[in-house]
């Protein structure tokens, strides 16, 4: 019988400064940490599918959680492997410049925490 056992653990920030959309600070976390992922060699090394044998799982922290859309942020994951997201209240919000030309609604920045982890079965 196979086991999933943990391959690699990434971290990424993304800040969204104009807009206020939680959406975009998760997306720019997870794209952030995707650049820190080494998956070349993965699927030789453990003769893997990536379908069937890989699985991500994506722990975000953000503020205004709730308005994140899970479906934008699993596009972004470009493996084609279980996706896993969890979407959590965290992150940090701070101080900037309120400018409606950008869509700005307030004067917050938004900035949101990734973590990935990647699993494979073996």
């Amino acid at each position: 019988m196979s086991e999933w056992r943990r391959y690699v653990i990434e971290i990424g920030m993304g800040i969204d400064q104009h807009g206020q959309d939680p959406t975009k600070a998760a997306i720019k976390a997870i794209k952030d940490a995707i650049t820190r992922v080494c998956t070349v060699g993965l699927l030789e090394l453990f003769e893997l599918d990536l379908e069937r044998d890989v699985k991500a799982e994506i722990l975000i922290g953000v503020p205004y959680s709730q308005r994140v859309n899970i479906e934008k942020v699993k596009e972004v994951i470009p493996l084609p492997c279980e996706k896993v997201v969890k979407i959590v209240e965290g992150g940090l919000k701070g101080p900037g410049i309120a400018l409606k030309e950008f869509g700005d609604k307030t004067n917050e920045i938004l900035v949101a925490i990734a973590f990935i982890t990647l699993y494979v079965r073996r």
